[in-house]
């Protein structure tokens, strides 16, 4: 399996990869575990079209299945407080750093047009997050989600 640029085996005695990238996902620490979960698929998924370094090779099965290619590395998810998340927000935009959102409008939706049409509607100091994915240095990433804690 190719994982992060190098050939990596199950066994493999190598030292581990180390990226000098960092994909992290902030979540609203009072989010209902079902809404967890959906947020940090969405939010991920807007990594890999606009950032396809991000993305892996195919994987293939020890029959020749194909399967999709994922993400290269670890995405580290994240819980905070409203007012950390919407610091993380800020920090992010003052970075200049790739980011995806999700705000608590979006769980009224039902399509991506109505989900454009809802973050559109609301100033960006207005929005009312839920969830951040930001990527980029492993240096700036951490000063952004500075004051989160890993989720458990």
């Amino acid at each position: 399996m190719v994982y992060g640029g190098r050939q990596s085996h199950p066994m493999s005695t190598e030292a581990p990869v180390r990226f000098d990238t960092k994909i992290a996902v902030l979540l609203r620490e009072d989010l209902e575990p079902w809404q967890r979960l959906n947020v940090t698929a969405f939010l991920v998924s807007g990594l890999g079209n606009q950032h396809p370094e991000t993305i892996g090779a195919p994987y293939e099965d020890a029959d020749g299945v194909p399967y999709l290619p994922m993400l290269r590395q670890p995405v580290l998810v994240f819980e905070t407080t409203k007012e950390t998340l919407t610091t993380a927000h800020a920090r992010a935009l003052s970075r200049s750093l790739p980011r995806a959102i999700f705000t608590s409008d979006l769980f009224t939706t039902g399509n991506d047009r109505d989900n454009r049409a809802a973050v559109r509607a609301v100033p960006t100091n207005e929005l009312d997050l839920v969830g951040m994915a930001v990527y980029g240095p492993r240096n700036a990433v951490d000063k952004v989600i500075k004051g989160a804690r890993m989720h458990p």
